[in-house]
């Protein structure tokens, strides 16, 4: 097992390093987790990720925390938190004091607009990984695209989808041992 400065220092590394917030860390998580250090198997980690998700908060505090609590229970959590969380606050905090005097600098501008991409890739990645890891195939995809549908353009919260899906796995559940 890691010791809790090992945990600040994967996770301080990790969000000095992302931009685009939980989603866009969960591959750098992902390969020091488990592909680098083995200290979680792919299905290991799709729980922690699904449990994350879940309860409520930021992503990577929830991955800091739930991983560092497996791996060191409360010191771990603690330090692997601290460590999701130092840098981001850091450099928010960096440009806020200095963000007023360059917001309208062309150059500031144009990098925001250029990161953009990025971050829209970043997240996506660990999306199609995770759809891959859960089974989502072309059988069950149209769940997805529906619930994804409902939530846009039918602005359905995504509690009553989460309620639902819950009853409809216990439901489906109770089908399944009948037969």
């Amino acid at each position: 097992m890691p010791s809790s400065i090992r945990l600040f220092l994967i996770f301080f590394k990790i969000g000095l390093f992302t931009l685009g917030g939980g989603y866009a860390m969960l591959p750098l998580i992902e390969r020091e987790l488990v592909d680098k250090r083995a200290y979680f198997s792919r299905r290991e980690f799709l729980d922690i990720v699904a449990v994350a998700q879940a309860a409520p908060g930021i992503l990577a505090v929830n991955m800091a925390i739930f991983t560092g609590y497996k791996l060191g229970k409360l010191r771990g959590a603690l330090c692997a938190t601290l460590g999701a969380v130092l840098p981001s606050f850091s450099i928010i905090l960096a440009v806020a004091l200095s963000f007023r005097s360059y917001q309208t600098n062309p150059w500031v501008v144009r990098i925001f607009k250029a990161v953009r991409p990025a971050v829209v890739a970043l997240i996506a990645a660990p999306v199609f990984r995770l759809a891959a890891a859960a089974k989502i195939n072309r059988k069950t995809g149209w769940i997805v695209g529906l619930v994804a549908g409902g939530v846009w353009l039918g602005k359905i919260s995504p509690v009553y989808v989460i309620i639902a899906a819950g009853l409809g796995g216990w439901i489906y559940q109770l089908l399944r041992k009948r037969t």
